[in-house]
């Protein structure tokens, strides 16, 4: 059945997402929502307000006999929420009242982990909850281990933007994260006989806690259709988007508490829901299958995060997964204003900001642009206005194939209306450009946001740099290529839109929760202040003298290290060994961050324990683990190459006292939050210019890891934090790259390296895949090739040098232990809330 967007109020949605209720079930619904009252329960007076909550969820949900720790999980996750709903209620309201500048995050990915330990500590509330259980005989990281991990994002995009949310709230700021709520994560990563096997993320199996379901902020989002145009008595046009199939975003509200400051701000997640369960009629006559074919078409825009993309279909699902989070969040902004303001828009882009995570929702800008002139009667002057004025935009990638380009087709198809903006402002902002370069068609060819060169197709990149008053980098030299490279003619165009905001990330996760050994330390040597503001850890160095604060320190990585050795154990069955140098590497698999560059060092020190060169050789435990994209051929082989030469390495007795080498499964924030804490060494190894920032290399500096790395993304000001000997530099800088790549020939790398000749003869002979003849060509022939762009080959003896440097290093423990230590006392300006605070300043304003 087709739906109009303009035949529905909030009212008759409502109506529509849920059966009849009685007056008693709406009420309880409503005190669900934030806007309702606060249900007041009876307290036992002899108790905190956590106990006391605790014990009547668990009187209410469960017998003493029925108290499985899964069922008391939830019932302490429930308990905890209802400890943040009078401050969540309260935030919203005097951020309104206030009449506070409010930003709204947008983002297709939040990667936020757990959440049942961050919660408690930002809520102070850990040792009260430790003795509400303990009454339960059940341990308080038990219940933490129940939790699945929320699904809602896969890499460094989500986990940055999980981090930017913790920061403002502990700031204090009014910032909203707008993002899909997912039925099914990612994927779950399993290894079978060395190939990446991908099965269904269900994370939502066993229900959310934390989230809250706000059904009077639903909203329609339409799909599909065509458009009409009519001329009123005043000459003027007004288009209409007519026959659309509409979904319902329905909102689901999740709170994100500031650091015991009482501030809980929220991350609002859209579901996808058809206007109509079933064609009755058709069900009836027994076409089960067309009965509920519109249904499931809604419902498959929210099922999966990142649907596989090398179909049409696939392209086309996350083309409405874009569209479908942008609507839904500008509408219920808008909504919002609506209800404060009234229609005057006057004030409207003084008052809000949205901050577009990447070129997801980049689509964003048409449909503001279609809601204020469809919807609010707004003329394309004014609504380019406010458009223009509130939308900014952070660029993640260097890699010119990683920037969204949409079939102007499918646009047709699917969104015939936004398709019709975007040439509008596309129009308008090339007669800018013809004004700019007078005369100069090719200028006008390289700068449109249509691209007519071959299939016409819609840049998103540049949709976001023409309508947004910022557009930033995350790193010091990615904004600089940005500047001088991939956007370089925009910049030219528009010199002051552009600014740097280096990445960073949350203490409180990834030092104070993710370390309790280390922060306890940190507690009695700096006072519980470092967590507010990282800087603080300079007083680190004042200890770095003290031989019983290093053995100290020592110590507590050890520990952390035999907290790694029991789940590589349990999930790879390989033995490390704490008393090795624990080198690490976890982050997505992909060609251009070089795990293959890490294997063929393991391969190499294999051959050295086999030749029997082990004088000074320092023991070794290499761990990697990362997904490589479902449709991504060559990293689900480098992902094999990993375990297959894990295998033999593990498998080899004269390994045993030298050398380890692991591929964990189905990585993690869960499993970020043992591993950083634990780690020696952090590879971050990509081919210089082509990484954005990376926030692992900030995770495993703040909790005391020496890097190995590139001069690419946040690298280079780790580097400058910490100095030059806290830092194992190798490789060529990205200048240098660009110089070599016309003339790259690796042959005479391979030649001019024995070491590296003996890696590859190893490999071409079969040694790791004598069951599978000719798996690993694709990876020989791409190393070889002198078109291959990530450099390898000429990178490798370098690596393989500074690699020599670290083990050199090592062997002074000492030594090694003062080096920890600088690096996490340099890991300040790498705080999330160090990067929020110049969002704050130089873009937002609030």
């Amino acid at each position: 059945m087709t739906v109009h967007h303009n035949d529905l109020n909030n009212e008759s949605m409502n109506s529509m997402t849920s059966p009849a209720r009685s007056k008693q079930e709406d009420k309880s619904v409503n005190e669900q929502s934030l806007g309702g009252e606060f249900v007041d329960y009876p307290h036992c007076n002899s108790c905190d307000p956590l106990t006391a909550t605790f014990q009547r969820v668990v009187i209410n949900g469960l017998s003493r006999d029925e108290n499985n720790p899964y069922d008391l999980f939830h019932a302490l996750a429930l308990s905890v929420k209802e400890q943040m709903m009078h401050d969540w209620r309260r935030t919203r309201f005097e951020d309104i009242q206030a009449q506070r500048k409010q930003v709204a995050y947008l983002s297709l990915e939040f990667l936020m982990g757990r959440a049942l330990g961050n919660t408690l500590l930002n809520l102070g509330l850990t040792e009260e909850a430790e003795q509400v259980v303990q009454q339960y005989r059940v341990d308080l990281a038990q219940l933490e281990t129940l939790e699945h991990d929320a699904g809602l994002g896969n890499g460094g995009l989500g986990r940055l933007a999980a981090c930017f949310l913790d920061s403002c709230a502990c700031m204090d700021l009014p910032v909203t994260g707008y993002g899909i709520r997912y039925e099914y994560g990612m994927f779950t990563q399993k290894i079978v006989n060395g190939y990446q096997v991908e099965q269904a993320d269900r994370w939502l199996k066993g229900g959310h806690p934390w989230d809250v379901i706000a059904p009077n902020h639903n909203v329609l989002v339409p799909f599909y259709g065509r458009c009409e145009v009519h001329v009123d008595h005043e000459g003027r046009q007004h288009h209409t988007w007519v026959d659309t199939q509409d979904v319902i975003a329905v909102a689901y509200d999740v709170p994100v508490p500031g650091y015991r400051n009482n501030r809980v701000n929220t991350l609002r997640l859209w579901k996808a829901q058809a206007t109509e369960g079933f064609d009755l009629e058709e069900f009836n006559q027994g076409d089960y299958t067309e009965a509920v074919a519109y249904k499931n078409l809604a419902e498959q825009i929210t099922m999966v995060l990142y649907p596989n993309d090398s179909s049409e279909n696939g392209k086309e699902l996350r083309l409405r997964q874009q569209y479908f989070l942008s609507s839904a969040s500008l509408q219920d902004i808008l909504n919002t204003w609506v209800k404060n303001h009234g229609r005057d828009f006057t004030d409207f882009s003084r008052l809000n900001v949205m901050q577009l995570n990447d070129t997801h929702p980049a689509i964003a800008v048409p449909e503001l642009m279609r809601l204020l002139m469809d919807h609010y009667a707004l003329g394309w002057n004014e609504a380019w206005k406010i458009t223009s004025g509130c939308m900014a935009y952070t660029n993640h990638t260097l890699l010119p194939e990683a920037l969204e380009c949409w079939p102007v087709r499918m646009f047709e198809l699917i969104l015939p209306r936004i398709l019709e903006i975007v040439y509008e402002i596309n129009a308008r902002y090339l007669n800018l450009v013809a004004h700019h370069w007078p005369g100069d068609s090719d200028k006008l060819t390289q700068m449109s946001i249509i691209d007519n060169t071959g299939e016409p197709t819609i840049r998103m990149a540049y949709l976001a740099i023409v309508a947004s008053f910022s557009v930033n980098g995350v790193a010091g030299l990615h904004t600089q290529l940005l500047k001088s490279g991939l956007f370089q003619q925009f910049y030219a165009l528009w010199p002051d839109k552009f600014n740097n905001k280096t990445n960073g990330v949350t203490p409180r996760r990834w030092l104070a929760f993710s370390n309790p050994r280390l922060a306890r330390l940190l507690d009695q040597k700096l006072g519980e202040q470092w967590i507010e503001d990282l800087t603080l850890l300079q007083g680190l160095k004042d200890f770095l003298n003290e031989d019983a604060f290093l053995q100290e320190w020592r110590e507590i990585k050890k520990q952390n290290k035999v907290d790694l050795v029991t789940l590589i154990k349990k999930e790879c069955s390989v033995d490390f060994d704490p008393e090795m140098l624990f080198d690490v590497q976890v982050k997505r698999i992909h060609e251009y961050k070089r795990q293959l560059l890490n294997i063929l060092h393991v391969i190499h020190l294999y051959q050295k324990v086999l030749k029997g060169n082990v004088d000074n050789m320092v023991p070794r435990c290499v761990l990697i683990a990362g997904k490589a994209a479902p449709g991504y051929a060559m990293a689900k082989l480098i992902v094999k190459l990993a375990n297959n030469v894990a295998e033999m390495v593990n498998s080899e007795p004269l390994m045993q006292p030298y050398l380890r080498f692991a591929f964990l499964p189905n990585y993690n924030v869960t499993a970020m939050e043992k591993i950083c804490p634990a780690t020696d060494l952090s590879e971050q190894i990509s081919t210089a210019g082509k990484e954005a920032s990376g926030t692992g290399n900030m995770k495993f500096m703040m909790n005391g890891a020496l890097t190995i790395g590139t001069l690419d993304g946040a690298n280079i000001e780790i580097l400058e934090a910490v100095g030059d000997d806290a830092f194992f530099l190798f490789g060529m800088n990205a200048e240098e790259v660009d110089h070599l790549r016309p003339h790259y020939q690796p042959q005479q790398f391979i030649e001019s390296s024995s070491e590296l000749f003996d890696v590859l003869t190893l490999l071409k002979s079969g040694h790791f895949n004598l069951l599978e003849p000719g798996i690993f060509d694709p990876i020989i022939y791409a190393i070889e090739s002198s078109d291959e762009p990530w450099m390898t080959a000429a990178d490798f003896e370098s690596f393989r040098c500074a690699q020599q440097a670290v083990a050199q290093t090592y062997l002074d423990k000492k030594r090694w232990a003062q080096l920890s230590i600088r690096n996490t006392a340099s890991s300040g300006g790498f705080s999330s809330d160090a990067t929020i605070a110049a969002y704050r300043d130089d873009i937002w304003h609030v």
